[in-house]
């Protein structure tokens, strides 16, 4: 790497001011923040990643889990996988958040994972990582190997004729099924973002994954305080019960009114190009009793637009079926 400086940002201002001299916050950007580094570095050893200069953000103030003034949660970005896991307050009204979180790498990597980078995970897409195949998300134009070659691990829902990566991260599906709020600082001042609209789909761009703007900088994330009778469920299928990505995962929450679901939120994880809400299957479950016959209505409306590959058609049915038993045991806690 051509005039590589490694720099140690001394407050968010600082740490914005040094990310927005970069042209893009994005795949290629010049500039990157490192925090517990578990993907940043390893991509920078493939030369996937090379920018000039990296800032270590360590030393900020963001490692606080705090109770907001309504009852909701404000998570710091520099929070620690681990920690959130283990939190009190997560573990009693965001289960959904702690499995989901205890599900993902080792207990290793959890200690050293922040909330900010893990919402920012890279795909693990074997052709984006290897330098020696065409991807469009790490070289716009080159085209996409992957949906000619090894697709088994990629998305099934999402995709586009350029790109069928798949999301890797774990805690950003529970995230999406909580409505989490993504606090960003940038050049321009705070902002605030639905985690449901941070995400991009890859469509003609798939280097572009998120909203972040050059110089943004992930500060913490929210979540509403959830209301009484609300239930949660992690639930991930993957080839091995550790240290493995999901082939299908479903985060559920749900408020239920006796036998009858009152509302509930479903989220995808394994299948889609971004964290993947299913609208369709909440809008299947809402004022329902609950019934398997229902449950698997809710999990066929939630693929109905899937569009597998070579290699990862079996998907379909997993992720159908792991809705299903998210669904029975949320509703059945």
């Amino acid at each position: 790497m051509e005039q590589f400086q490694y720099n140690r940002a001394a407050s968010v201002p600082q740490a914005v001011q040094a990310g927005a001299r970069s042209a893009t916050s994005q795949q290629g950007a010049d500039v990157r923040f490192v925090a517990g580094g578990t993907t940043l570095i390893d991509l920078m050893k493939l030369t996937v990643e090379r920018p000039k200069l990296v800032v270590d953000i360590n030393g900020l103030p963001l490692d606080k889990v705090e109770r907001t003034p309504n009852g909701g949660l404000r998570i710091g970005a520099l929070v620690r996988n681990s920690d959130l896991a283990h939190h009190p307050i997560v573990q009693r009204n965001y289960a959904v958040l702690s499995q989901a979180l205890l599900s993902g790498a080792s207990p290793q990597l959890r200690n050293m994972a922040t909330t900010g980078g893990n919402l920012l995970q890279r795909t693990r897409c074997v052709y984006f990582r290897d330098t020696a195949h065409a991807c469009n998300k790490r070289e716009p134009g080159t085209g996409c190997s992957a949906i000619d070659g090894h697709n088994r691990m990629l998305a099934i829902l999402g995709t586009s004729k350029d790109c069928i990566a798949t999301n890797p991260s774990d805690m950003n599906v529970a995230l999406t099924a909580l409505e989490a709020t993504i606090h960003i600082q940038g050049t321009k001042g705070e902002r605030s973002i639905a985690i449901h609209d941070f995400y991009l789909v890859p469509g003609s761009t798939p280097q572009r994954e998120n909203l972040l703007e050059p110089g943004d900088l992930i500060t913490a994330v929210t979540l509403p305080a959830l209301a009484a009778g609300t239930r949660s469920v992690y639930l991930k299928l993957r080839d091995r019960a550790a240290y493995e990505f999901a082939l299908a995962s479903a985060a559920i929450v749900v408020r239920m009114d006796g036998k009858k679901i009152e509302s509930a939120r479903v989220a995808l994880g394994g299948v889609g190009t971004k964290p993947w809400r299913s609208l369709e299957a909440e809008k299947a479950l809402q004022g329902r009793a609950v019934d398997a016959t229902l449950f698997r209505h809710a999990a066929e409306e939630a693929l109905r637009d899937a569009r597998p590959q070579s290699e990862n058609g079996f998907k379909v049915e997993l992720s159908k079926r792991c809705i299903v038993r998210a669904l029975t045991l949320a509703t059945t806690a």
